[in-house]
């Protein structure tokens, strides 16, 4: 049991690219609300902060569904020092930049980068992609280049 344990942990643990920098709790049970810096690994100088539903395990005996947490997430990205834009996919699918597991299988959550090109700006998307039924919760951020190279 405590390799299921162990394994279930490192399927759910943080990427290495994402620093928790909040934590706010929203309820007696200990349910939280995190919040992650993840840089941009190809546009140097841009950081993304998301928040996201982190359940307890006491949330997901009541609940009964021990492996899922909600896909809900919001993002915010800003420039946090001077911008260097690396190799970036310039095609409107964009270039997924993160990614996180938000189930045991089927769901994850996801910050893809588009880049506008009319409005020289960067678009940063935060989504879930769930194998069962696509998930219509999403927000986005976006950094003006112009501004960056003034």
């Amino acid at each position: 049991m405590k390799h299921v344990w162990m394994a279930l942990a490192l399927l759910l643990a943080t990427p290495a690219d994402a620093e928790v920098v909040g934590e706010v709790g929203v309820d007696w049970v200990g349910n939280d609300i995190l919040i992650e810096a993840i840089p941009d690994p190809e546009v140097q100088g841009v950081t993304c902060h998301i928040a996201y539903f982190d359940r307890s395990v006491i949330d997901r005996l009541r609940q009964g569904n021990w492996f899922e947490d909600p896909s809900n997430a919001s993002i915010a990205c800003r420039q946090t020092g001077p911008v260097t834009v690396g190799d970036i996919d310039r095609s409107k699918d964009g270039e997924e930049i993160f990614k996180a597991s938000r189930s045991l299988v089927l769901k994850s959550l996801r910050i893809t980068r588009i880049y506008d090109e009319a409005n020289d700006t960067l678009i940063y998307l935060v989504h879930a992609r769930e194998l069962t039924e696509g998930s219509a919760k999403m927000s986005i951020s976006t950094v003006p280049l112009w501004r960056a190279r003034e």
